[in-house]
């Protein structure tokens, strides 16, 4: 019997996707933001990716997760994306996620940095707007931001 043609393929493909509410709006509400990052965990196995970390606040997500080399990183958002819309506007009426997202690389060495910083959420936004905090992880992965995007 022939070999699978991915038996022998190897990756470590590791993505920080963040993404915000329509309007940054804070509509993911504390009673229920633990349920919707469970959700979104089981909607990212679903899809075949393993989730390492979900966090965020009231108006934005932070997705760590190690893909295979089915995904493509706009598919699967877009699919976590619906997936979590539908579930969350039965939450919170009119509930939307922004039409765009940040995704980035993360080095294997790397992971349980990135777990541990979106772990610490609500610490960072004591400081800082989902907004700011995007700005500054753009900057420091050497992304150019438009400005046009950040209402």
């Amino acid at each position: 019997m022939p070999e699978s043609p991915v038996a022998s393929t190897y990756l470590s493909l590791n993505v920080h996707v963040i993404f915000a509410t329509k309007g940054r709006r804070p509509l993911i509400a504390d009673e229920w933001r633990g349920d919707l990052h469970a959700y979104l965990g089981g909607t990212l196995r679903g899809l075949g990716a393993h989730p390492f970390a979900i966090g965020g606040v009231a108006d934005h997500v932070h997705l760590l997760a190690g893909l295979r080399g089915i995904h493509a990183v706009a598919d699967l958002v877009r699919e976590v994306k619906k997936a979590s819309s539908s579930w969350a506007s039965a939450r919170a009426p009119g509930f939307a996620w922004q039409e765009g997202y940040a995704a980035l690389s993360v080095r294997a060495e790397d992971v349980c940095a990135v777990a541990d910083y979106i772990g610490r959420q609500e610490e960072h936004h004591r400081r800082l707007s989902s907004a700011e905090e995007l700005r500054q992880i753009l900057a420091e992965a050497g992304v150019e931001v438009d400005e046009r995007f950040f209402d």
